[in-house]
């Protein structure tokens, strides 16, 4: 079989499934109008009943139960193209040729009985064929439903094959002394069919837009959750690449702290020192593609990270002993800052001080972005299990202008608080502001009992009110 045999059968086999498609393709109700548009399709199938038996029956003399034969099947293949189009334009299209053929038979007849030239009666010169006006509007009603639902290809191939019987009953089979139909009809098929796939692309086009942009939502939180479990990593790499350099120096030490050190305790010794050293290695070597340049941070436009912590990619990891500095920055940026700390300060495990000091931070950063002119409190409570942190603006003083982050600070506030175990909340408060309130436990880590203790009433963060006060579960800050 040559190429070209392949192409028309592969073309004839389509054409096949195009047009003997019995699918239900059914019109979904509207948005906006409900079930509106299927009252107009079917009081439009009524109408177009009673025009038909008008027609078939007075205009074309076709009879009362002919007539109403074939007014009732076109009636019924306009409702039908609701949910079957492709069965309903090949009812309403034989309905149209076989009282073409009827009517051309009449006209033969006609004429025959009057003789030739036939004089130019009312009753005969006007008579509109091959297509009557109901019909021909019944037709264009299907043609545009069936173009509303199914792809182009197979529109264009009804409306090719309408042409081809249209020309096929008028020019080649013919009557006489007829008014001819068939020019308004090919133009108003061809208006109908473009009107409807026009709709039908820019439905489609709209659905389209709406799945991809949320992808790209979806897309860009994965990114920024991933983002921020990489700094988290590399953060939890600096403070136990601290503590393998510290083991590797004791280990080199001790030695010359004990008095005729056996050989056995130096091997030992030298045994821990190797490993600590190669775990440094890897630490680093791994720290190292963790860490990159970042040009600019859209989630810290006022620069407060920065200032605070240095711009070296290797500076060490910030402490809550930088918290003074962070404060400073933030008020040099225009935010009003009180810092209260209450409780008993205890040693807090470098992962637990770097947390807080990110919430703090990330806290610091919303404020500054959302609730510009606010006034900020910032309260770190001491328990014997662990660390209270509460961040608490005021109502903004002006609108805040158009952010330039992403929008998912608070999800990586919670993946810090989870990380250890701990509870973050973060939501609108009574008077209008924003709440932050963790609880990050000493020890505390995945599957441990990590529920925050009791603050006393005056340390009780505001209780949120109205719908937007519930907890952000999206990582998006309430403006």
């Amino acid at each position: 079989m040559s190429a070209v045999e392949k192409r028309l059968t592969t073309g004839l086999r389509v054409l096949r499934a195009d047009l003997l498609n019995s699918d239900s393709h059914p019109l979904p109700p509207s948005v906006w109008l409900r079930w509106l548009p299927h009252g107009i399709v079917v009081l439009i199938a009524f109408v177009d009943l009673l025009g038909n038996v008008d027609q078939m029956g007075d205009g074309y003399e076709l009879g009362s139960y002919y007539a109403l034969l074939c007014a009732g099947v076109q009636a019924a293949a306009v409702v039908l193209a609701l949910w079957w189009p492709v069965p309903a334009w090949w009812a309403s299209t034989a309905v149209t040729v076989v009282v073409a053929l009827v009517v051309r038979a009449q006209l033969l007849t006609q004429q025959t009985e009057f003789g030739f030239p036939l004089p130019s009666p009312a009753t005969v010169s006007d008579v509109p064929w091959p297509w009557s006006p109901p019909g021909l509007i019944a037709h264009a009603v299907i043609l545009f439903l069936l173009a509303l639902r199914l792809p182009t290809r197979v529109a264009v191939e009804v409306l090719a094959l309408t042409a081809l019987l249209t020309f096929v009953i008028e020019g080649l089979i013919g009557a006489s002394h007829y008014s001819s139909t068939s020019p308004l009809a090919l133009v108003l098929f061809l208006g109908v069919v473009l009107l409807g796939s026009t709709m039908r692309g820019r439905r489609e086009a709209r659905t389209q837009l709406v799945e991809q942009a949320g992808i790209t939502a979806e897309e860009r939180a994965r990114r920024t959750l991933l983002e921020e479990r990489s700094r988290i990593a590399r953060e939890l790499h600096d403070v136990v690449a601290h503590h393998m350099s510290v083991i590797s120096i004791q280990a080199q030490v001790a030695p010359h702290l004990v008095e005729n050190p056996s050989e056995e305790l130096k091997e030992n010794l030298h045994g821990i020192r190797q490993n600590a050293l190669e775990a440094l290695t890897e630490l680093r070597r791994v720290l190292g593609v963790l860490r990159s340049e970042h040009p600019s941070n859209p989630d810290d436009p006022h620069g407060i990270a920065a200032a605070a912590e240095g711009t070296a990619p290797h500076t060490p990891q910030p402490t809550l002993a930088r918290l003074d500095a962070l404060v400073e920055n933030t008020r040099a940026a225009g935010l009003a800052v009180t810092v209260e700390i209450e409780g008993e300060p205890r040693p807090l495990p470098p992962g637990v001080e770097l947390s807080a000091y990110r919430i703090v931070q990330e806290a610091l950063s919303n404020a500054l972005r959302h609730a510009p002119g606010s006034t900020v409190r910032v309260e770190l409570t001491h328990f014997p299990r662990g660390l209270q942190v509460r961040v608490i603006n005021s109502r903004p003083q002006r609108p805040a202008p158009p952010s330039p982050g992403a929008g998912h600070g608070l999800l990586g506030m919670r993946e810090r608080a989870a990380m250890l175990g701990g509870t973050l909340m973060a939501a609108e408060t009574s008077h209008g502001g924003f709440a932050v309130v963790a609880f990050l436990p000493r020890d505390g880590g995945p599957g441990n009992d990590t529920t925050a203790p009791d603050p006393k009433p005056d340390q009780r963060p505001p209780t949120p009110r109205g719908p937007s006060a519930r907890a952000d579960t999206t990582g998006e800050r309430t403006p």
